[in-house]
């Protein structure tokens, strides 16, 4: 569809930034710029600010349009025109705000998340390859139990080396729960995991939060990325660590909770991360791995 290949040509926008448009020369004669190219310029600007209300809801997860109009600076009446165009071209969805507790009085706030095409509109264009990549792996060691174990290997020693790669930014930031769960969200927002980490709504700990994972699909098909990730989050941690919901899985958001105190057994990783973690089994689905 048009806006997906939009958003594909457009790359990706920076949260914050303005698209400027391209002023329209006067004709040769000083005469003011025809009412076509000032309608096209007018196009141009509307749809740089659609790319920003994506890429927003990318960086953030699902977001009220209150929540949009803050961060964008525009208003309510705006930030709903653009997404009820970025609904009818495919690239948003209404969802119900996930209310953690108990949920007061009145009807729930209404969340734009992107689709899964929306997602595909960013950077997905490699996923398809990572799934036959998988899916080979799986038929050439067999299939079944010995496939399935065969792809948990290679999610895994994919997940080590990934780990590996944050391990002194995490020995930095200290040994408290919280300092190692933002150094982690940096770390993952560097590769373009989109994260953050606050604290955790109704229990003591943080939780760390991936607003985008470039290989969803293949995730989704393969269970075992995210089995092997949350192990490598669990080892660099120091605790046990649970995977409350996956993109993958179809939620909004890959959200893990990381409790405040460090589990009997584990401490956080102050030597190379292991090539066998010991925090899950591979029969473990990837919402709850541990």
């Amino acid at each position: 569809m048009l806006a997906l290949r939009e958003l594909r040509n457009n790359g990706v926008v920076k949260n914050g930034e303005t698209q400027r448009t391209t002023p329209v020369a006067a004709d040769a004669a000083g005469a003011a710029p025809s009412r076509a190219a000032t309608a096209s310029a007018q196009d141009g600007e509307q749809h740089g600010t659609r790319q920003r209300v994506a890429r927003s809801i990318l960086d953030h997860g699902p977001s009220t349009a209150a929540e949009l109009a803050d961060r964008l600076a525009l208003t309510q009446a705006a930030v709903r025109r653009h997404l009820d165009a970025l609904a009818a071209d495919g690239v948003v969805e209404a969802r119900e705000k996930r209310v953690y507790g108990s949920r007061g009085r009145g009807r729930p706030a209404k969340v734009f998340a992107l689709t899964d095409g929306g997602r595909d509109a960013f950077d997905h264009a490699y996923d398809a390859l990572a799934v036959e990549a998988l899916s080979f792996i799986a038929r050439a060691a067999g299939g079944g139990e010995r496939g399935a174990a065969a792809v948990l290997a290679f999610a895994r020693e994919r997940a080590r080396a990934q780990g590996e790669r944050y391990r002194h930014r995490l020995e930095a930031a200290g040994e408290g729960a919280q300092e190692r769960t933002r150094a982690l969200a940096e770390a993952l927002t560097q590769d373009g995991y989109a994260a953050m980490a606050r604290t955790a709504p109704g229990a003591p700990g943080e939780q760390l939060c991936q607003h985008h994972c470039p290989v969803a699909h293949a995730a989704e098909r393969f269970p075992q990325l995210c089995e092997a990730e949350a192990e490598v989050f669990s080892r660099l941690l120091g605790t046990h660590v649970q995977r409350l919901a996956t993109i993958a899985h179809g939620d909004g958001v890959c959200t893990t909770f990381v409790p405040s105190a460090p589990s009997a057994g584990h401490r956080p990783a102050s030597s190379p991360v292991p090539e066998t973690p010991t925090t899950a089994t591979p029969r473990t689905a990837g919402r709850n791995p541990a």
